[in-house]
């Protein structure tokens, strides 16, 4: 039996109620590896905003499972992502949000690719003058492509190209957001949270269960935890609340909410009637990981600046409240007492279990494969 099977053990307990996911999951440097030679690699990543990349040219470096990736808008408009590796001494070509032109060049020997990665040139390669060299074809050396999909303005990455089509994977969420004119919904805002000192597992399950709001969000939220239900749908985990009173969004969170995420790392809340956030959720390491939140309206909904600006305090502040529990859940599994995992609420939790589910089938798959079972 493996490290990571072994580790698991309690969680597949026949419990009642169902544990959690074991400490070592959310600060074993193994088990951050095996996530990432799973979990990280073979899912649908969500990796950015397409918003950010808004002219031909424009690149933003993210990175997956610690793996250095390039995101490009091309010439014709289209959204590509690469590794971010130069094909000569594999050195990263773009350190920073920039626009670089018509041309990526690397800024160690000079070599250029274009916006859909064809090498163009590769300087004195062969000498002095001599860009060619006996049995180099630059045909073969251009960026390495990673399979990408824009979903409105959302970035997906699949880094070993198995995952089903994405519409395929994503259509138990997709259904859930029935109704909303995608031409309409427009970005107001982005808040960057920068890093986060946690687990990306915790960031995730925090959204996805509706029980802790009444306490964590007092001053922020007027959701009342008996109108609230949990979601779990496939690949779609979340929760809802449906109020028979909106209150809205002016200062605090009243209106009915659809609370969903894509596993593993995609995050959408739809607040009714017109309005919309989505998270980007890039996992860092065992105990980190960097969080931004943008802010939509759907419907050609049309705000006006001290609106706008009252939304993002209101959820600058939902955040902020949300990042010291996750932190301590951070802080807490040091103790022997979180060996075991903790209990999960069968009524506001099965969301969570579904989910870490999710993550102990992908990290015991792999384990199993590279056992060659």
């Amino acid at each position: 039996m493996n490290a990571i099977t072994t580790l698991l053990e309690s969680f597949y307990e026949d419990t009642t109620p169902k544990r959690g996911l074991p400490a070592d999951a959310y600060k074993d440097v193994e088990f951050w590896r095996a996530e990432c030679a799973s979990v990280f690699t073979r899912n649908w990543i969500c990796v950015g905003f397409a918003h950010e990349l808004q002219a031909a040219g424009d690149a933003v470096p993210v990175t997956v499972a610690e793996h250095p990736l390039l995101l490009v808008r091309n010439m014709t408009g289209q959204i590509k992502a690469f590794h971010n590796v130069c094909r000569h001494r594999c050195l990263t070509l773009v350190d920073a949000p920039k626009n670089v032109g018509k041309l990526i060049r690397c800024p160690y020997h000079a070599w250029a690719y274009d916006l859909d990665g064809q090498l163009r040139a590769a300087p004195h390669f062969g000498g002095v003058n001599e860009h060619e060299a006996d049995g180099f074809d630059k045909s073969k050396n251009g960026l390495v492509p990673v399979r990408t999909h824009v979903w409105n303005d959302w970035i997906f990455v699949n880094l070993d190209g198995t995952a089903t089509e994405f519409d395929t994977y994503s259509a138990t969420m997709q259904a859930r957001l029935d109704g909303i004119d995608w031409d309409n919904v427009n970005c107001i805002g982005t808040l960057d949270f920068g890093e986060v000192a946690c687990n990306w597992k915790f960031i995730m399950e925090n959204f996805i269960e509706p029980y802790h709001v009444q306490f964590v969000h007092a001053s922020t939220t007027d959701q009342p935890l008996e109108d609230h239900y949990t979601i779990v749908d496939g690949n779609c985990l979340g929760s809802a609340v449906d109020l028979g009173e909106e209150i809205g969004t002016a200062g605090s969170l009243g209106v009915s909410s659809r609370y969903l995420t894509l596993y593993p790392n995609f995050i959408l809340g739809r607040y009714f009637p017109d309005q919309m956030g989505v998270y980007l959720n890039i996992p860092t390491g065992p105990g980190t990981m960097m969080q931004k939140r943008a802010l939509y309206t759907t419907e050609g909904q049309t705000l006006t600046p001290e609106a706008i600006e009252g939304l993002k305090k209101l959820w600058w502040d939902v955040h902020r409240e949300d990042h010291e529990m996750t932190e301590r859940l951070q802080l807490g599994r040091a103790s022997t007492v979180s060996e075991a995992g903790g209990v999960l609420s069968p009524a506001w939790e099965d969301s969570v279990r579904a989910f870490q589910e999710l993550v102990a089938q992908d990290v015991t798959t792999v384990e199993q494969s590279n056992r060659g079972e």
